[in-house]
């Protein structure tokens, strides 16, 4: 199978030229030539020496399976990968590893909202949802600015991340309400898909064991985007607390 991807939409096409995060073969464009928007794309594609061309608007829907293509979009490389070491610059970073999720949509959600939060990287398997054009423009783009380093497993990025002095930490229901927990690093948390979760093995084997608090009782877990989204921005209110 081609390691080339199709990527869709105005905001996807560009995170990827400004990220530099994959080499980008062409862009196709059904917009208008005198379009502002083409214009900044023009220029960003200058600038990495990527040719547009024009196409017809029924070309574009084959290359994505979709019509919501906004009239871009771009033939782009595998995601250019960091190694581990370079997610744990600076005094205290916080790595999110996203285990086992099944779905690209949810996949790009989760890592939109760890960017928009301030974590400092991001952890995937090396079969993962990047090679997924639906994950990057879901992510609106964050998934090219995100550092991103690959690991075979939650206990090979454990292992390589506590010799770096950083705290493992999973989502688990069983854990310490987030409230309770210090997650302002340095530390690896590990956050699990919707079906498959994390290996109960790792969950005992963990530093830290997370949980987010609910309202009302509830049988049902967050998925994969909610849990991301409230365990970041805990990271991102305890963070801030400390700088007060």
């Amino acid at each position: 199978m081609s390691d080339w991807l199709w990527i869709a939409g105005m905001i996807a096409v560009e995170s990827v030229l400004q990220a530099e995060s994959r080499e980008v073969r062409v862009i196709y464009s059904t917009l208008e030539r005198f379009d502002s928007r083409l214009a900044r794309l023009n220029r960003l594609a200058r600038e990495r020496g990527v040719p547009i061309e024009a196409q017809r608007p029924d070309a574009l829907a084959p290359l994505v399976g979709s019509d919501s293509h906004g009239g871009v979009v771009a033939q782009v490389g595998p995601r250019v990968m960091q190694p581990l070491d370079a997610l744990v610059a600076g005094d205290a970073p916080v790595v999110v590893m996203l285990d086992g999720v099944e779905d690209p949509f949810n996949f790009g959600q989760a890592v939109r909202s760890l960017y928009a939060a301030g974590i400092d990287g991001l952890v995937v398997r090396p079969r993962n949802w990047l090679s997924a054009g639906t994950a990057v423009r879901a992510a609106a783009g964050a998934t090219e600015f995100m550092p991103t380093a690959e690991a075979e497993s939650p206990e090979t990025a454990a292992e390589a991340l506590r010799a770096r002095g950083l705290r493992v930490a999973v989502a688990d229901e069983d854990g310490q309400p987030m409230g309770e927990c210090d997650l302002t690093g340095p530390l690896l948390l590990v956050i699990g898909g919707e079906k498959r979760g994390v290996t109960r093995s790792f969950r005992r084997a963990a530093d830290l064991r997370v949980r987010i608090p609910y309202g009302r009782p509830f049988a049902h877990a967050l998925g994969t985007t909610g849990a991301a989204t409230a365990l970041a921005f805990e990271v991102l209110r305890q963070r801030s607390r400390g700088q007060v």
